[in-house]
């Protein structure tokens, strides 16, 4: 099976990448500054000359590595498809003896997503893409990939497998629905829908990460 197109990727947003520390001190500084501006006031209100003043440097800093506030943000998005990585690939590198790898793998991906979603400043905004029309986004294409590389290694998977990758992508396109829905039901994450996204993706996903075909016995 092919996995459907893709939209192209938009330019790099970097207008000048850190090369020293204090550099790149200065631009988390600046992504910082954007997440708690975004989460004060919105995407729309969002301003690189706002961003300045909470980070506490000259204007001139910020444009020097962003042009516009979207860079900005696609910036900031980016750092924050990063940390998720890095704090799922940190959970699953703790054994967990009650549980097999994969459904534990799964839980981790919807657990570790509301946990940032709950706690990181501006994460409800800019999540892994900037505010754009769904049909122009390609966020979720990112994030199944990222998803499909870190679970490669520990649950033997070919990360080229292009029907593999469509599954990761419906997962997780699914998923996100899904998750959208419980945060509209309650602002914590309606935990009934939460439990029931989890439970669907395991029946979803057993075919190919159990290898069982879809009859096979569900959990």
């Amino acid at each position: 099976m092919q996995q459907p197109p893709r939209p192209a990727p938009p330019p790099g947003s970097l207008r000048r990448a850190p090369v020293q520390q204090r550099s790149a001190q200065r631009l988390a500084r600046i992504l910082d500054a954007c997440a708690h501006v975004l989460e004060e006031t919105g995407y729309e209100n969002l301003s690189t000359r706002s961003v300045a003043v909470r980070a506490g440097v000259p204007i001139g800093s910020v444009y020097r590595f962003f042009p516009h506030k979207r860079a900005m943000a696609e910036a900031l998005a980016r750092r924050n498809l990063d940390a998720y990585a890095d704090r799922i690939t940190a959970r699953l590198a703790t054994p967990h003896p009650t549980s097999s790898q994969w459904h534990r793998a799964m839980d981790v991906v919807i657990d570790e997503y509301l946990a940032m979603k709950r706690t990181v400043p501006g994460f409800a905004l800019v999540e892994f893409t900037v505010p754009a029309p769904r049909a122009s986004r390609q966020a979720n294409y990112e994030v199944a990939d990222r998803l499909l590389g870190l679970f490669a290694g520990p649950l033997g998977l070919d990360p080229a497998d292009e029907r593999l990758r469509t599954a990761f992508l419906v997962g997780v396109e699914t998923a996100d629905a899904l998750l959208q829905l419980a945060f509209r039901t309650d602002p914590e994450g309606d935990p009934a829908i939460v439990g029931e996204t989890k439970l669907l993706l395991r029946a979803y996903l057993v075919r190919y990460l159990d290898g069982g075909g879809a009859d096979h016995e569900r959990e």
